[in-house]
Order: C-alpha cells, then structure tokens, then sequence
C-alpha cells in the first residue's frame, strides 16, 4: 500500500518541484531528494532541472504550455525508457525502430527572431514587394545611402539547451522552433545603427540613465565618427536617415543634431 502511494502524477511531482524551489532548494538537492523518496518512479533529472528552471523564472502553472500542431510529447526520453522495460527491450533497440522502421529524427529547435502569425508574413511581403517596385532598377542607389536605428532590450535569461529541445519528428517533417525565452528582471536597452553592408553602432544604455531627447542627440556624434571610419566617403555622398517617430527621434534638440 505504501510503494503504491509513492506513484504520483507529473502536475503532484511538479507540485512538489515548485514547493522545494520556493523553500530555496537547487534542482540537484530536489532531484536527490525525489529520488530518495520515489525511486525509480521519480522525474527524471532533466525533468527537475527544467521544471526548476521554470519555477525559478516565475512560472505558476503546472500545465504544460499549449502546442500548435501534432503533439510531440509522446516520444519524450522518458516515455522511450517506459515503453523499453514494458516491452523488455533495450532503450538503443526502440531508438532504431524508431528511427529505421518508422522513419522519425531526433532534432533540435531551432532558434528565430519572433514568432509571426501569417497574415504577420503576408504584410512583411507585401510591403518589401511595394519597395522594390518603387525602387524599379535603383536599388542599389537608393539602399546604399540608408543609416536606420532601432532601440531593443536585451534581457538575462536561461535558455533551453539543444538537448533539451530535441524532439522525434518523422521523416521530412520540419525541425521544431524555439519562440519567446522566459525573461528575467535583469534587462539593457541598446541602441543599435545600421546600414546595407552591416551594423555601425550599438549604443548600451548605462543603467539608472534615461533614454531621453538630449542623450539620443549625443549618439548622432558617435554614428556620424562611426561612419567616418568605416564607411569612408559615405557621408560626402549624402546619407538618408531612417527611424521611427519615437518621442526621442522627433524632438526639436535630436533633430537639429541630426542636421
């Protein structure tokens, strides 16, 4: 009766994951201490140090975040290694039915930008088709003499391994995508100047400063001794600037020093 009560389910070994992090606990002491507890019947390492991981960034919920698409959870490590000692086959032996009989990968995520939803994609190409076909054959002329800027934060953060994104897909299907990375409180804002051939400046704002009118002005100084030296003749030629209407770009003391 009691080795039977020692069978939790995932969301009460979860529970029990999140009680220990906000006690303070490390994922190895939780793992060391499930394992004594649960034995073999206990999450897997990786699994307290990914739940862990999640707790520790703020995460509330014990659900697991929802999926567009066919579900992947299936063919987990940890469901391979159930489905190995029910069927009393080796872990390599269900790897290569897995693999040469039902034609399926191991992949990793891989890493994009944002994710967009389709009409998202469909504006994007919309937009660059008006552009080249306002730029007809002057392309080059046009782009060459563009500078833009952009501000972004960049943020602290624990992002998930490759093995721990790693997934059984089948044959020709597309590897999976890594979106948005839980973020932390520790964050930088960055100021980042550009041009066709590569970036020209990033700016990093010092902490307890205020990205204001007077310090984007300052930062027309740096671009424009930024150009100098590595664009040489660019500025003789004439630069066409490209930026937002932030309240900063827009204010009378930026753009006189833009001028």
């Amino acid at each position: 009766m009691f080795e039977s009560s020692l069978h939790l389910t995932k969301f009460k070994h979860r529970a029990v994951i999140k009680f220990r992090v906000k006690k303070g606990k490390t994922a190895k002491e939780i793992f060391e201490k499930t394992s004594s507890v649960y034995g073999e019947s206990g999450p897997s390492s990786a699994t307290v140090k990914r739940w862990t991981r999640l707790f520790q960034q703020g995460r509330e919920t014990l659900e697991d975040d929802l999926r567009s698409g066919r579900p992947n959870t299936a063919v987990t490590d940890e469901n391979i290694e159930k489905i190995a000692e029910e069927l009393g086959f080796s872990k390599e032996r269900v790897g290569d039915i897995m693999h040469n009989h039902l034609h399926m990968n191991k992949v990793s995520a891989r890493w994009v930008p944002k994710m967009l939803t389709p009409l998202d994609k469909q504006r994007r190409v919309e937009t660059s088709e008006e552009f080249l076909d306002l730029c007809k054959d002057n392309l080059e002329e046009i782009c060459t003499p563009i500078v833009t800027v952009d501000e972004t934060w960049i943020r602290q953060y624990d992002p998930e391994s490759k093995q721990e994104s790693m997934q059984w897909i089948e044959k020709g299907e597309r590897p999976p995508k890594k979106f948005k990375v839980e973020k932390s409180a520790s964050k930088l804002m960055a100021t980042i100047f550009w041009d066709c051939e590569g970036v020209l400046l990033i700016d990093y704002l010092l902490k307890k400063t205020t990205m204001n009118a007077e310090y984007y002005a300052g930062l027309s100084k740096k671009v424009r001794e930024a150009i100098v030296e590595k664009r040489r003749g660019k500025i003789s030629k004439g630069i066409l600037f490209l930026q937002d209407n932030a309240p900063v770009h827009t204010a009378r003391i930026a753009r006189q020093a833009l001028r």
